[in-house]
């Protein structure tokens, strides 16, 4: 399959920004990226000490954050602007206001039909990443993962104004859609959405999964993956959004739309078995 236009930006995009430049031009890309983005840096290690670009993006907090312990707690995954929140309806969710896209469409052919009708009337939280924001990512709660999907795909930009323009930008972009249990056996998805530029989506614990290449995606299943709230599961090697898909009556979210969180923020809590 030829590659779409935006892979192939992104993809030159990407040599340069893991290219070990000379120390003092590295030092100049370095500063300049942080002073036009307005990177707060202050949770990092100092700016020039980054050897290429990719590692500024990808960079690892100084110290761990705290959030609340508390197993019904569920923490932001990352840093990020929270473009749209809301309930599901039958199938449906915003990518943005005004602008709907089928949620089952974008889980892809390789969810059931049971899970995805689990969904119905659920809720959703969609996270975007900025260039100036951290890029990691953490687990948002004590979880199972039982499968991880790549479904290739283009990689538009997921910035606001595109979103407004672009119908079913989150269905047409590559990502990566994890499939997972809370404690109390509800199901919730956590979506990595590609983006142009770097385009890059690591999951740590699934090396397999190789984004913005020649690769048609792929299927892992697991048996036995469990993951603490707060794990480091890997990064984006640009900005780009997760997408929260959660199961009806599983999470009350506290989050509104446009406002900024960080990772270990609590975002919403479980709720309750009646």
């Amino acid at each position: 399959m030829q590659q779409h236009f935006t892979s192939t930006l992104s993809q030159a995009f990407g040599k340069f920004a893991s290219k070990k430049h000379s120390s003092a031009f590295q030092k100049f890309i370095n500063k300049t990226y942080v002073s036009m983005m307005g990177l707060d840096m202050s949770d990092f290690k100092s700016t020039e000490s980054y050897e290429t670009l990719n590692a500024l993006f990808t960079r690892h907090l100084n110290e761990p954050r705290r959030f609340d312990r508390n197993p019904n707690a569920m923490i932001s995954p990352c840093d990020s602007l929270i473009t749209e929140a809301g309930r599901i309806e039958q199938t449906r969710a915003l990518q943005i206001k005004g602008m709907s896209y089928d949620v089952n469409g974008f889980l892809g052919e390789h969810i059931s039909q049971s899970n995805k009708d689990r969904l119905i009337n659920g809720d959703y939280i969609n996270f975007y990443l900025s260039p100036r924001d951290y890029h990691r990512y953490h687990i948002p709660l004590d979880m199972q993962v039982t499968k991880a999907i790549h479904i290739a795909g283009k990689l538009y930009p997921v910035n606001i104004p595109t979103l407004k323009r672009k119908v079913d930008l989150f269905i047409e972009n590559e990502r990566v859609v994890l499939e997972c249990i809370s404690t109390n056996g509800k199901l919730f998805y956590l979506v990595l959405v590609g983006a142009l530029n770097v385009g890059k989506m690591v999951v740590s614990f699934e090396p397999l999964i190789n984004t913005n290449s020649s690769s048609m995606g792929g299927v892992y299943e697991y048996e036995n993956l469990h993951l603490s709230k707060g794990d480091d599961f890997g990064c984006f090697m640009m900005g780009s959004t997760i997408i929260l898909l959660a199961e009806s009556g599983m999470l009350t979210s506290h989050v509104t739309v446009g406002e900024s969180v960080r990772f270990g923020e609590t975002i919403a809590t479980l709720c309750e078995e009646s």
